[in-house]
């Protein structure tokens, strides 16, 4: 008797374990997605509003964000601690992979190759505020003013950015890179206050680190470094530059995986992050508060892009860099 108490509690025991390990398999997957740039930025916010959408749409993943400031270095420290199907996810755009990559190689402890691709989570049509003061407020006007003025000063995040590029590209081929006077900032929101304070002419910025300061009077909103004009939005109507011929690209923010994680686990969170941002919800936080395109990429489309910027910095660098 006591014999097969023993065997019916082992049997319980057994049945028991297989009961949780089925409990366990069926637990949502935390991937932590690291933003490299600063926690009060545009791509933290929208990391943030991913994360909080990814349990409305996925009984097997949750997205949790996470922001450590620190740009190549952070994606420096995530590629030396994950490995192929680590679950974390990091972002990279053209200012990495197409910048730094021919400025200043040896930050960079990674390449292109060591990612794999998920996703681009939005993409931000920069653009040219200048002074009210100047009276500029069209691309002719900018035109007019470069010909007739000895100096031209831009306010930009960081010495090398994406939009200290933009600003050469667009005035070097205006023939006035040597005119030019890149004024650097910390951040992007500080780039874009700095036309209203009197510190310089123009800057070049998210639409929303702008938004306030036009709408007060400050600024003008020039032009949008896109090929034609913004098509929604208070700014909707703004020239684009690729209408006039002039250079431009637009920020974009990859969602990464570590390069040989598994292609059917890279395919289900790319289907995620395109569930989010296909929700109305999302698309029309995106759109008309925080002011930037929902704009899913192939992988194709990413290396179209990098290579363009590339060729924007191989032609503009020595503006930008001296």
């Amino acid at each position: 008797m006591m014999k097969k108490r023993f065997l019916s509690l082992g049997l319980a025991l057994t049945m028991s374990a297989g009961v949780l390990a089925g409990c366990s398999g069926s637990q949502k997957s935390s991937w932590k997605v690291t933003c490299p740039w600063a926690p009060s930025g545009v791509a933290a916010v929208v990391s943030q509003k991913a994360a909080e959408m990814s349990t409305k749409y996925s009984d097997k993943l949750t997205l949790v964000a996470e922001a450590v400031p620190g740009d190549a270095a952070t994606v420096n420290t995530w590629i030396a601690n994950n490995d192929a199907n680590s679950k974390e996810l990091v972002f990279v755009g053209e200012g990495l992979l197409s910048i730094t990559s021919i400025l200043d190689p040896a930050k960079m402890q990674f390449t292109y190759d060591d990612f794999a691709y998920v996703e681009n989570l939005y993409s931000s049509v920069f653009v040219l505020s200048a002074d009210a003061t100047l009276n500029v407020k069209t691309l002719e006007d900018l035109e007019t003013y470069v010909k007739d003025t000895s100096e031209i000063s831009v306010a930009v995040n960081g010495a090398t950015g994406s939009e200290a590029f933009l600003a050469a590209s667009l005035f070097g081929s205006m023939g006035a890179g040597d005119k030019l006077k890149l004024t650097p900032y910390q951040s992007a929101a500080e780039a874009a206050q700095a036309v209203a304070k009197g510190e310089s002419s123009f800057a070049v910025s998210h639409q929303s680190q702008i938004l306030e300061t036009a709408q007060q009077g400050d600024v003008n909103v020039v032009c949008a470094f896109d090929e034609k004009a913004i098509e929604h939005g208070p700014f909707a109507g703004v020239q684009g530059v690729g209408e006039h011929g002039y250079p431009y690209f637009r920020n974009r923010c990859f969602v990464m995986a570590r390069a040989g994680t598994d292609a059917d686990k890279v395919t289900e969170l790319k289907e995620l992050y395109d569930e989010i941002l296909s929700d109305e919800e999302v698309k029309t936080w995106l759109q008309d508060t925080m002011l930037l395109e929902v704009d899913p990429m192939s992988q194709e489309d990413v290396e179209q892009h990098i290579e363009n910027v590339k060729n924007i910095v191989n032609e503009y660098k020595d503006i930008v860099a001296g």
